[in-house]
């Protein structure tokens, strides 16, 4: 684990955040960034990669992110994770993005 994690120490009480749901194992909170109107991060309690997330841990933060996009987003919504410096990945603890709240935009090819 590295030496400082926004994500860690917002699950250990040390830093504030809007907890939006929380379990044992998950916690989805308000992104502090304001693109568009529902802009939360799903992640597990305990620190992991991206990586980590998507081939071990999935199964339970994808159902509850989708829930979750679902009843804050009746309109429809995005789940996308970043990997890395070129996707612009800004944080070491794996984490799932739930967007919406408006239109999001055509894919432009």
């Amino acid at each position: 684990m590295p030496t400082y994690c926004v994500f860690c120490n917002i699950v250990a009480g040390k830093e504030p955040a809007n907890i939006i749901y929380e379990d044992d194992e998950i916690i989805v909170i308000q992104n502090i960034l304001r693109w568009v109107p529902v802009m939360l991060l799903a992640m597990t309690k305990q620190h992991t990669t991206q990586a980590e997330l998507w081939t071990y841990h999935m199964g339970k933060v994808a159902p509850i992110a989708a829930e979750i996009g679902r009843q804050l987003c009746p309109g429809g919504f995005r789940l996308l994770s970043n990997f890395g410096y070129d996707a612009m990945q800004s944080q070491e603890h794996g984490h799932l993005h739930i967007l919406g709240g408006t239109f999001l935009g055509h894919y432009v090819g």
